[in-house]
């Protein structure tokens, strides 16, 4: 694998956590190995990774905003919980919640705000 491959698998360990990707190790056949792949090496490897001016945090406020404003449901769970390993508070999900009602829709914010709470709790009762 590439340099990218390793910094991505690395940063994805950082952001979602180690079962998390053990768990989507174990469960990759050779339908999504390619998919997995490219992921790994783009979205982890180049974007996440990356030596700039957003941090963990920020981007990890970004990718919530993101997903919730292009309605990925378990994709923003996924991202919720990686919070506690991106520095990204409560009250910062709560606000950049707030904000994504302004630009994006209330409902869309509603939806997304009780989702994280649903997560939350959860990750509260772990």
């Amino acid at each position: 694998m590439s340099d990218k491959f390793d910094k991505g698998m690395e940063t994805r360990r950082k952001v979602l956590g180690d079962a998390h990707v053990k768990k989507t190790i174990a469960n990759k056949t050779q339908f999504d190995t390619d998919f997995q792949d490219f992921i790994t090496e783009g979205a982890w490897g180049s974007v996440w990774a990356q030596d700039g001016a957003l941090s963990l945090r920020d981007r990890s406020l970004l990718t919530l905003a993101l997903l919730a404003a292009s309605g990925h449901d378990e994709e923003f769970e996924m991202h919720i919980r990686a919070t506690i390993n991106t520095s990204a508070t409560k009250d910062e999900v709560k606000e950049t919640l707030l904000h994504l009602a302004v630009y994006v829709g209330v409902p869309i914010s509603n939806h997304f705000i009780k989702i994280a709470k649903k997560v939350y709790a959860e990750m509260e009762s772990e």
